[in-house]
């Protein structure tokens, strides 16, 4: 299994909560996960139902058999100022430049300035070691950009590799693409069964084996639950009204007489049935997509309450279940 475990989806595909399933999955056993967020949106902390992660690492989750997740909120500013002080011993220096507003110049305005420093604090904590010389994380899990970006955000270094070719920056740009280009790394990409984000998912996974990125497994959230089989679905355009009344009248739900109860429901629940057909073929068309791909899948369920804490350790069970860890 990849240490280094990044996630990305098309927008509102839950790519933060599974991202967050993954980090207490392969947590479990007594292992140590960081899960990190790179947008500065705060996603860890509402999945966790927790206050908002500062620029430090902390303690968020303990997993079954005694793992501990820790989270991280990267700041593409404050990870400057560690860039600064580490390559260049500025660290005085490097918060006159913060008041000068110098790093919020590098770090908005410089090309592929702040995408580095985000990766390379990641890639940062998965080479980390102790003083006995082992990992301080057995797995770091990113929650990165989504689908339409993913790429460029991995791949920047090589950019500024290319127009850094010596020094520091050139240095840690390489020691980054590194870890990204390896077996170190796996990519995970988040889809629904819907059109528009399985295609964006197949386009993804074409550009990040066009870039040479290691892609990982298609992680299929929210999937809903199976209420038909292939032979109920068959019926669907061919049972009759008559017979779905007469059905219905002999479990109690009425007279089957035109206008009685069994009667009035034929009608819905037949419009039920065929929503369900129509969507249950869509999703096997997406399916089908998705095994063209040739990679490892994940389905993971709707859950009927919603998300919340208790939600996200049945996910994580679930992506435990199905071997990811």
């Amino acid at each position: 299994m990849s240490r280094l475990q990044v996630v990305s989806g098309k927008g509102g595909t839950g790519k933060t909560t599974v991202a967050a399933a993954l980090a207490l999955a392969l947590a479990t056993e007594g292992k140590r996960t960081l899960l990190v967020e790179v947008e500065g949106r705060q996603g860890i902390a509402q999945v966790f139902e927790t206050e908002a992660l500062p620029y430090e690492e902390r303690k968020i989750a303990v997993a079954p058999g005694g793992g501990e997740v820790h989270a991280l909120a990267i700041d593409a500013e404050r990870a400057l100022l560690d860039y600064l002080q580490m390559f260049y011993k500025l660290g005085g220096a490097g918060r006159a430049l913060k008041k000068l507003g110098a790093i919020d110049f590098a770090t908005t305005i410089a090309p592929g300035v702040r995408d580095v420093l985000l990766t390379g604090k990641a890639c940062e904590a998965v080479r980390r070691k102790d003083r006995r010389g082992r990992f301080v994380y057995d797995y770091v899990v990113m929650d990165a950009p989504p689908t339409g970006r993913i790429t460029r955000f991995l791949n920047v270094n090589d950019e500024v590799a290319g127009l850094a070719r010596i020094g520091p920056i050139h240095h840690q740009a390489q020691a980054v693409m590194r870890v990204l280009k390896s077996p170190e790394t796996a990519v995970h990409l988040v889809t629904l069964l819907e059109e528009m984000p399985v295609q964006e998912t197949v386009d993804g996974i074409a550009e990040l084996r066009a870039a040479r990125l290691p892609v990982g497994r298609v992680v299929v959230n929210m999937v809903r639950p199976e209420l038909l089989d292939a032979s109920d679905l068959e019926l669907v355009g061919t049972v009759t009204r008559s017979s779905v009344a007469r059905s219905l009248s002999s479990a109690g739900l009425g007279g089957a007489r035109r206008g009685g109860h069994a009667e009035r429901l034929v009608d819905p629940l037949l419009a039920q049935a065929q929503e369900y057909a129509e969507r249950y073929a869509l999703e096997a068309e997406q399916r089908a997509a998705l095994a063209e791909v040739e990679l490892p899948r994940h389905e993971l369920p709707l859950l009927a309450e919603g998300m919340d804490l208790a939600g996200l350790y049945e996910l994580a069970e679930e992506l435990r279940a199905q071997g990811v860890s």
